[in-house]
C-alpha cells in the first residue's frame, strides 16, 4: 500500500520530536547504548523540524553534540523523555527490500551500493541468520539485489527465513572517535517508504 504524500505529511507532522542522542549500538525501542561521559560531558540536544512536505520532514537548524572517545553509529530521537524512533548515523534513507532466502539475497530495487557497503537492518524482525541493528556489508551486489556478509569481502550469510513486514534496510556510517570531540549532525530527514 501507498500513502498519498498529504496522509504521510499528516502523520510526520503528528509526532513530536524534542531532542537528538548518538548511540554506540543500535538502540531499539528504548534509547539503549546512549553515549556516556566525556569532558565537556556528552548529553542530548534540542531540536526543531520544519513542517512536513512531499511526505517528508527534516531537521531545521543543525545540532553539535559533544561525544568522548567512542564510536557513533546510531542516533535515537526523544519527546521529551520518552524514545520515540531511531536511525543509522549518516542520514542514508531507510530502504524497503524483500528477502530471497533460497538464494541468501536481498532485493531491494535500485538501491544504489557496491560490495563492502556497510548497512543495517531494523524497525522489525530482518530475515532469519540476521540480527536487527548489527552492521553488515553488502556483497555480490547488482542493480537490484545483494548479498549480507559479517565483516567486508566475508562469505555471504545464510538467509534461513523471510522478514518481517516494515523491517527496512539501510547504509549506516561509523564515525570513530579517538579522544574526545564533537558529532556534527547536519542534517535530518524522516520519511514513511512507500
Amino acid at each position: 500500500m501507498t500513502f498519498p504524500s498529504s496522509t504521510k505529511d499528516n502523520m510526520l507532522n503528528a509526532q513530536t520530536f524534542t531532542h537528538v542522542s548518538l548511540h554506540t549500538a543500535f538502540p531499539g525501542t528504548t534509547g539503549a547504548n546512549e553515549v556516556t561521559g566525556g569532558s565537556p560531558a556528552y548529553a542530548r540536544k534540542a531540536i526543531t523540524l520544519n513542517a512536513s512536505s512531499g511526505g517528508s520532514r527534516s531537521l531545521s537548524a543543525a545540532v553539535t553534540l559533544d561525544v568522548p572517545a567512542c564510536t557513533v553509529r546510531w542516533l535515537g530521537y526523544w519527546n521529551g523523555a520518552s524514545f520515540v524512533a531511531t536511525a543509522p548515523n549518516g542520514g542514508a534513507t531507510p530502504k524497503n527490500f524483500i528477502a530471497l532466502p533460497a538464494t541468501d539475497t536481498i532485493y531491494a530495487p535500485g538501491h544504489g551500493w557496491g560490495d563492502g557497503q556497510k548497512i543495517a537492518l531494523f524497525n522489525g524482525t530482518p530475515p532469519g541468520g540476521l540480527t536487527e541493528g548489527t552492521v553488515y556489508f553488502t556483497r555480490d551486489t547488482t542493480a537490484d539485489t545483494f548479498k549480507v556478509a559479517a565483516t567486508a569481502g566475508g562469505s555471504a550469510i545464510d538467509l534461513t527465513s523471510a522478514s518481517s513486514f516494515g523491517c527496512v534496510v539501510c547504509a549506516i556510517t561509523e564515525d570513530v572517535y579517538a579522544a574526545q570531540n564533537t558529532h556534527q549532525l547536519s542534517s535530518t530527514t524522516f520519511t514513511i517508504p512507500d
